[in-house]
């Protein structure tokens, strides 16, 4: 078989396309759809059946460190699948060292893996985590993107759990939640990026409507979740070290770390067989990095985003996934045999050029202002798709899951993303002028009302928005309505530019968040608290 790498067509950066036909959202746990087979007496069905990929080994060497606070990183992640209707685990975070390119990493991990094992559920299931912390700070969980309730020990991130210290998490997932993509991770505000850029995150898949429609369910399917490391991210105290003016810089930029992996690997490869189609579940779990996706002389078929399944597959040239989001997409086994490149191409998210060329030359020159249109500047290669075997032509699907039209909103919200100068506190993020404060709320809505809120950026960086609890749909962006409609709930608000979401508030009370998912701004005060009530006497 002959190598072929095809260079990928010129694209003039510097542009958002809100609604692609790039659509923007993107590693590998390879859950390959496989016959059951019994080992041991027990049967494992074809969804529960783990295929690591052939460059798992040569990938991720892992060396062991002397200290005894910490532990050798596992090379592979395992699957968790509820049975009988009951998803029960432990799950401990805690200081892991492995080998990366060649180095040394001190990270963070969950079950000492990296990243940490993918649980699977259904409608119905209930999830059981006996979650211990060992990473030396306090710490919680978030299950990004379920719906589930925002109070007692399920989806509650103002829960804190110190160091040393267990807490049993439980909830039931709704019988009519939507099956797709989600994720979990650290949600302890003040600790948050740090504990993410760390390294601890792992996936939470729902199984439901969209794994068996017949297409997708004779596809071979991947998760693959993006994330980059630093050598020291998982040293406790480790930002101290760099010094307070270069690590308040950083902070503000958003940390970006010096290697990017897939599942925790370099550059994998995934098999597509020739006439077949590939699933990619993609995921960013970075805590800042932005990944603009293109698969050389393929293109995408979009089937689900952060809330599930779409009413048909749209065809894209490139995903952009900003930090938090997730797209599902089919890959047909259509060209000639070869191996194919997953690309990261440029993509510049904004910097901190602003106050009049304070910190530079204004909001694009100067020490921290934009540069080429890219998280880095230069396209990299994050994964190898390789043809291998043949087997009989599968078709797209034609249509999915239907996706329900919200009605007129009765409340319309504004907020403004930006950025300002706190006494003590130095430069801080801001919603609506104000910087996060655990005691106040921002926000108060009524159960079982829908509103419409108008999120502006008028900062100089991009902001991706992320509601907790409750799914919305994107009504417009600078007021250019969508060509499909989809389930989000995170949404890329660009600098300069306006994004209107339509919000049910379905099922739950209580307090939650809305936030930036460039976690190092939440730390820094773009956050705020929603209160869900079951009536509403003063709207604020």
């Amino acid at each position: 078989m002959t190598t072929q790498y095809h260079r990928p067509r010129s694209r003039r950066s510097g542009q958002y396309d809100p609604f692609p036909l790039t659509f923007y959202l993107a590693g590998d746990f390879t859950l390959e759809r496989q016959p059951k087979f019994n080992r041991g007496g027990h049967t494992m069905k074809r969804r529960q059946f783990l295929t690591l990929s052939g460059s798992s080994v040569a990938a991720v060497l892992l060396s062991r460190c002397a200290s005894n606070n910490s532990t050798q990183a596992r090379p592979s992640p395992t699957v968790i699948s509820s049975q009988g209707g009951l998803l029960d685990l432990d799950l401990e975070a805690l200081s892991i060292n492995t080998t990366l390119s060649g180095r040394q990493f001190r990270l963070l991990g969950y079950n000492d893996r990296i990243p940490g094992p993918v649980l699977q559920a259904k409608p119905g299931d209930t999830v059981r985590v006996r979650f211990t912390n060992r990473i030396g700070q306090p710490t919680n969980l978030h299950y990004h993107g379920l719906h589930v309730p925002p109070t007692g020990n399920a989806d509650n991130v103002f829960l804190k759990i110190p160091s040393g210290e267990t807490l049993t998490y439980e909830f039931t997932l709704p019988e009519n939640h939507p099956a797709g993509l989600f994720w979990y991770h650290p949600h302890y505000h003040g600790y948050v990026a740090d504990q993410v850029f760390g390294g601890l995150a792992g996936v939470f898949i729902v199984r439901g409507e969209l794994d068996e429609i017949p297409e997708i369910k004779a596809a071979t399917e991947h998760v693959l979740l993006l994330k980059d490391y630093d050598p020291d991210a998982g040293r406790i105290g480790s930002r101290a070290r760099t010094g307070m003016m270069g690590a308040h810089m950083a902070q503000m930029r958003g940390r970006e770390g010096a290697v990017v992996t897939v599942n925790g690997e370099i550059q994998p490869t995934f098999n597509l067989p020739a006439g077949g189609l590939l699933r990619l579940r993609l995921l960013n779990a970075s805590s800042s990095r932005f990944y603009r996706l293109s698969l050389e002389e393929h293109p995408f078929y979009l089937i689900a985003t952060d809330g599930g399944a779409i009413p048909e597959p749209v065809e894209l040239r490139e995903l952009l996934l900003s930090p938090g989001e997730r797209a599902e997409v089919l890959v047909r086994g259509d060209r000639e045999p070869g191996q194919y490149r997953l690309l990261n191409l440029p993509y510049d998210r904004g910097g901190m050029g602003m106050m009049g060329g304070m910190m530079g030359r204004g909001p694009r020159g100067g020490m921290m202002g934009r540069g080429p249109r890219g998280s880095a500047n230069a396209t990299e290669t994050l994964a190898t798709v390789t043809y291998h075997g043949q087997t009989d032509v599968l078709p797209l699907p034609k249509t999915l899951i239907p996706v329900e039209t919200l009605p007129e909103p009765t409340q319309t919200r504004r907020f403004l993303l930006n950025h300002g100068m706190n006494p003590g506190r130095g430069m801080v993020f801001l919603i609506n002028g104000r910087a996060f404060d655990h005691q106040r709320i921002d926000t108060t809505v009524g159960l079982n009302t829908v509103e419409e809120w108008e999120l502006v950026n008028t900062g100089v960086m991009d902001h991706p928005f992320h509601l907790h609890t409750n799914h919305f749909q994107i009504t417009s962006v600078n007021g250019t309505p969508p060509p499909y409609r989809a389930w989000k709930d995170t949404v890329l608000v660009p600098f300069g530019q306006s994004v209107r979401i339509r919000i049910p508030f379905r099922d739950f009370v209580g307090k939650t968040v809305y936030h930036c998912h460039i976690l190092d701004h939440e730390d820094l005060g773009m956050m705020g608290m929603l209160a869900i009530q079951d009536e509403v006497a003063i709207v604020k």
